[in-house]
């Protein structure tokens, strides 16, 4: 793998879309920072009330143009469905093959069933793929660290990313999931996600993380082990 392949971050998503609401500033962020960023959806988000499976994949690759991102892969996983040994294999296989720097997947709390199994899937499958008896393809590798972010719920977080500079960056990418976020298109019908309010959901808590910390929008991490820092200093 030469540098320019090299990957630095790795952000998995239970669907498209959950990336964006998530951690669309920072991804942009990175990129605009020069990092090379991967994406990579779990499932194709079939059970979704609205949109076809073919637009949702086109909505996803507009918003990675929009992102900066490198790449963007779906596993193709069933929605609803994720889960199981065979799925903690195949993500195994593909942190190796992809060997990340960092990776960023869903936190463990969230009141959809899809983003929970997503978060306990790929923890499973990233410790895995470290170890050199897995059964998996390629060999073992283990990232720096694995940060989890937030889709629906929040929780004490470690630390958060100033994405103010980059938070329309987020909006815009947000925008290209237009079966998601408008029910608009013939057929189409209102859900929680279409709603006016839940944009306004995403922007309050991505302010509430950035009035905490003195910057205009945030988006909150939370990671298993100690951040060290050089002293008490600010």
């Amino acid at each position: 793998m030469t540098a320019a392949e090299r990957l630095d971050l790795l952000v998995f998503g239970p669907h498209p879309d959950d990336i964006e609401i998530g951690l669309g500033g920072s991804i942009a962020k990175h990129t605009a920072a020069g990092h090379r960023v991967g994406l990579c959806d779990l499932t194709r988000g079939e059970l979704g009330s609205n949109g076809t499976v073919e637009e949702r994949a086109a909505e996803g690759q507009a918003a990675r143009d929009v992102l900066g991102a490198a790449f963007r892969d779906t596993l193709g996983w069933p929605d609803g469905g994720i889960g199981g040994d065979a799925h903690v294999r195949e993500a195994a296989s593909y942190i190796r093959r992809q060997r990340p720097r960092a990776i960023a997947i869903p936190h463990w709390h969230d009141r959809h069933p899809d983003h929970l199994a997503a978060s306990q899937t790929l923890t499973r499958a990233i410790f895995n793929a470290g170890l050199r008896k897995f059964d998996a393809d390629g060999d073992p590798w283990r990232p720096a660290w694995v940060c989890y972010y937030f889709i629906n719920d929040t929780s004490p977080v470690s630390f958060v990313v100033d994405v103010s500079a980059h938070y329309e960056i987020k909006r815009r990418a947000l925008a290209c999931y237009g079966t998601q976020f408008t029910a608009t298109a013939p057929g189409a019908v209102e859900t929680r996600l279409t709603s006016p309010r839940f944009a306004q959901l995403i922007e309050s808590r991505d302010a509430q993380f950035g009035a905490l910390a003195g910057v205009a929008y945030a988006e909150g991490i939370v990671v298993r082990e100690p951040v060290i820092r050089e002293g008490l200093l600010k």
